[in-house]
C-alpha cells in the first residue's frame, strides 16, 4: 500500500466531497497541473485505495425510510453454517450492511425498506427462511443524527 502525502488526503477529501468535479477543478484547489490531478487519482484507483465510485440517494425520496438493525444469533458456529449465512443474506436487497461481530450476536444487519409492513415482510419471508438463524433481535431507527460515506485519511 502507497504512503498517502498531504495532497493525496486533500485529493481524496475533495473526492468523497462530491466525486462529479472535474480535474481541472480539483486543480485549481489542490494548486496543481489537471494531469497532475488525474495521475494521483488513478494511482489511487491502482492501489484499491478509491474502490468505486457512487451516487447516494436519498432513502425518503426513494420510499426506503425505515431503517431497523438487526442482530443475528445462529446456532451455532461452524464454518458451514457461517459461510451459508453468509452467502444467503448478501443476495438480499433490502441489507445494505451486514458485520461479523463478537459479543451476544454473531451478527449486525442495517435493513432498510419503506415501512413497517414490508419489514414484516421481509423477516417473515426473506430473513427467517435463512437456515440456522437461532434468534434475532431488531431495532427501528427514531432519527438518523449521523450518516457518512467519508473517511478521513
Amino acid at each position: 500500500m502507497i504512503q498517502l502525502d498531504t495532497i493525496d488526503k486533500q485529493l481524496l477529501f475533495f473526492l468523497q466531497e462530491d466525486s462529479k468535479q472535474t480535474n481541472k477543478e480539483l486543480s485549481n484547489k489542490l494548486n496543481l497541473s489537471v494531469t497532475a490531478v488525474y495521475e494521483r487519482i488513478k494511482k489511487l484507483e491502482r492501489e484499491g485505495i478509491i474502490s468505486k465510485y457512487v451516487a447516494l440517494i436519498d432513502k425518503k425520496s426513494a420510499d426506503k425510510a425505515f431503517v431497523t438493525f438487526c442482530s443475528i444469533k445462529l446456532v451455532q458456529h461452524s464454518k458451514e453454517y457461517v459461510m451459508k449465512f453468509e452467502r444467503e443474506v448478501a443476495k438480499l436487497d433490502e441489507v445494505l450492511e451486514c458485520y461479523h461481530i463478537s459479543g451476544d450476536y454473531d451478527y449486525l444487519l442495517k435493513v432498510i425498506v419503506a415501512d413497517m409492513d414490508e419489514f414484516r415482510e421481509f423477516m417473515v419471508k426473506k430473513l427467517t427462511t435463512i437456515s440456522h438463524i437461532g434468534s434475532t433481535h431488531s431495532a427501528f431507527m427514531i432519527n438518523e443524527v449521523k450518516h457518512t460515506t467519508a473517511l478521513k485519511v
